[in-house]
C-alpha cells in the first residue's frame, strides 16, 4: 500500500488512476498507511526545518484550507510523541496558537472521523489526503532556526534573558498599545497610543545597549532568525517594508519569495519588535489603502492593481525615510552628539551596538552564505503613490534606536 502512494507521489501512477485505486481497496488496508505517510512526511519536514506555523502558512497558501486543517491535526498527532517540558517553547507556542489538538479517538479511524466532522464522502477525504502529500512532496528542507521535538533543545528560548531590571512584559504592553493604536478611529489617540509604545520599546532598548556597555557578561549574546510571512499579493512591497523595520531595529532580513517568508536576523528583543512593528503598520496600510482605492470592477480592475501596488511602494519608501530620520535622531539624543548632554558615552555605546551588528551579519552570512538583490517595484499609478506617501506620513511608528552606520541592502 505505501508503494502505490509513493508512486502517486512520484507521478509513476497518475493521480486520478491512482486515488481511484485507493477508493476501491478495503479502507483499513489504505487509512493507516495514508494517516502514517501524512505523519511521517511531516516529521521529515519538521527535522528539515520547517516550523508548525510556517507548514500551516505554506499548505494553505499552495493548496486549500482543508489541507491547513490537516497539518495542524499532524502537528497535534507529533506532539504527543515527546513529554512537553522536552519541546521547544516556540515550537509549542505556534502549536498552541494553530489550535493543535488530538480530536479523534485513534488514527485508524481517523479518516472516518474527519468525513464525519467535516460532512465528505469517502472520496472527498481520500483525495483530499492524497492532494495535501502531493503539496508536502513540493517542498524543500529549509534552515533549522527551532530544534524540532524529539531533539537536544537548547536550555531556554533565546539564551540568556537578561538580568533582574529589565521589563520582561515590554513585548505584551507595546502589543496591547498598538492594537489600540490600530483600533481607534481618531488620530489623536492613535499618536497617543504608538508614542507610548516607542517610548517603552526605545527604553528597553536603551536598557540592553547600556547593560552589555557597564558589564562584563554581556546580554542576549546570541543573535537569533525567525521566519516572518510575507503575503501575497504585492509580496515584493510587503518584503520591502518588512525590510525597512528591520533594519531600524538593528536586524537584517532575507526574502525568501518562493517559500512566502523573509527571515529576520538580530536579537531577540529587537526581532520581537520588528513583529509587532510590520505586523502593525501593514494594518494601518491596508486600512488607509482602502480608504482612498479607486473603485474596482471588471473595467477598473487594473487600475486597482496598479494603485495598491504603487501605494504600497510609497508607504514602504516614506516609512523607511521616517524610520532612517528617526534612527538617527534617536542616536544623536541617546550618545549626546555634540552637547555632551547623553546619558551615556558613544565611546562606550557605539562600539557595542557595532559589535552587536556584526554579529548578526556573521550569523546571516553562515545561514545564507550567496544572497542577491532585489529590483525595485515599477510605480504605475501616481495617485496610489500620492496616497501610499500620504498614509506613511500619517502612520504612527514606535522607532528604536539603531545601530550606526546606515541601513544595509536588503537580500534575498
Amino acid at each position: 500500500m505505501r508503494e502505490r502512494i509513493r508512486a502517486v507521489l512520484a507521478g509513476a501512477v497518475d493521480y486520478e488512476s491512482g486515488l481511484d485505486a485507493l477508493t476501491v481497496l478495503p479502507s483499513a488496508e489504505v487509512d493507516p498507511e495514508l494517516v502514517a505517510t501524512v505523519h511521517e512526511t511531516c516529521a521529515r519536514l519538521w527535522g528539515g526545518g520547517w516550523q508548525p506555523a510556517e507548514l500551516h502558512r505554506v499548505v494553505a497558501r499552495r493548496g486549500r484550507p482543508e489541507h491547513a486543517a490537516l497539518v495542524t491535526d499532524a502537528v497535534a498527532a507529533h506532539l504527543r510523541r515527546f513529554p512537553r517540558n522536552t519541546v521547544d517553547e516556540r515550537w509549542l507556542a505556534q502549536a498552541d496558537t494553530l489550535g493543535a489538538q488530538v480530536w479523534w479517538a485513534g488514527d485508524a479511524t481517523y479518516l472516518d472521523e474527519v468525513a464525519a466532522r467535516w460532512r465528505l464522502d469517502r472520496v472527498a477525504v481520500l483525495d483530499l489526503v492524497l492532494s495535501l502529500l502531493t503539496v508536502l512532496a513540493t517542498l524543500p528542507p529549509i534552515e533549522v532556526l527551532v530544534p524540532p521535538p524529539g531533539t537536544a533543545a537548547p536550555a531556554d528560548r533565546s539564551g540568556p534573558v537578561g538580568p533582574a531590571g529589565l521589563d520582561r512584559r515590554l513585548p505584551d504592553r507595546v502589543r496591547a498599545l498598538l492594537a489600540k493604536a490600530e483600533s481607534t478611529t481618531f488620530p489623536a489617540e492613535a499618536e497617543a497610543y504608538t508614542a507610548k509604545a516607542q517610548e517603552l520599546v526605545t527604553r528597553h532598548s536603551l536598557d540592553v545597549a547600556l547593560l552589555v556597555a557597564r558589564t562584563a557578561d554581556p546580554v542576549e549574546v546570541v543573535p537569533l532568525a525567525r521566519r516572518i510571512g510575507v503575503d501575497h499579493p504585492y509580496e515584493k512591497e510587503k518584503a520591502a517594508l518588512l525590510d525597512a523595520v528591520a533594519r531600524a531595529n538593528r536586524c537584517h532580513t532575507v526574502w525568501s519569495p518562493e517559500l512566502a517568508f523573509s527571515t529576520v536576523f538580530g536579537f531577540d528583543a529587537d526581532i520581537d519588535a520588528v513583529d509587532l512593528l510590520y505586523t502593525s503598520l501593514l494594518v494601518q496600510a491596508h486600512r488607509a489603502m482602502a480608504r482612498t482605492e479607486p473603485p474596482g470592477g471588471k473595467a477598473g480592475r487594473a487600475r486597482l492593481k496598479a494603485f495598491r501596488q504603487s501605494f504600497l511602494v510609497a508607504f514602504s519608501v516614506r516609512i523607511d525615510e521616517r524610520l532612517a530620520g528617526a534612527a538617527r535622531a534617536a542616536t544623536a539624543e541617546v550618545t549626546g552628539r555634540g552637547n555632551g548632554t547623553g546619558v551615556v558615552d558613544p565611546a562606550d555605546l557605539l562600539p557595542v551596538l557595532a559589535s552587536r551588528d556584526e554579529q548578526v551579519r556573521e550569523t546571516m552570512r553562515r545561514i545564507f552564505p550567496r544572497t542577491v538583490r532585489t529590483r525595485g517595484s515599477r510605480v504605475d499609478s501616481r495617485e496610489g503613490w500620492e496616497s501610499g506617501q500620504r498614509a506613511a506620513d500619517r502612520a504612527a511608528l514606535p522607532v528604536r534606536d539603531p545601530a550606526p552606520g546606515g541601513p544595509p541592502a536588503r537580500d534575498r
